[in-house]
């Protein structure tokens, strides 16, 4: 082990123990114990309403204030790509993941054409 830290594999050694694998340990946690409840519970309900307002507040702050490289795009520059995602979601059978690659590359062509 301490020859494969030794050639630069400490990052990946550190990122699996201390990123990975606490998580994972809650997610594995979170299976079992999920097993037995009812999807329409009121609690599971809740729940969900409150990880779509998370998710909700999230994307609002990246489009109306965001930081970094995503702050020299124009306002439209976000909401476009937003649009185009949603209208990818609904068009190819509410696939989320045609809906990411769609966005990712709406934002991608308006920040190259920006700029």
């Amino acid at each position: 082990m301490t020859d494969a830290l030794d050639h630069g594999l400490w990052p990946w050694v550190a990122l699996i123990c201390f990123g990975f694998l606490p998580s994972e340990v809650w997610r594995m946690v979170s299976v079992f114990l999920a097993r037995g409840i009812d999807e329409s519970s009121p609690w599971l309900s809740w729940v969900r309403a409150v990880a779509t307002a998370l998710l909700a507040g999230v994307v609002g702050k990246l489009l109306l204030s965001p930081n970094g490289a995503l702050a020299t795009l124009p306002l439209w520059g976000r909401v476009g790509p937003l649009a185009v995602g949603m209208i990818a979601f609904f068009l190819i059978r509410r696939s989320i993941f045609a809906a990411i690659v769609a966005g990712e590359a709406a934002i991608i062509a308006i920040g190259y054409w920006v700029g």
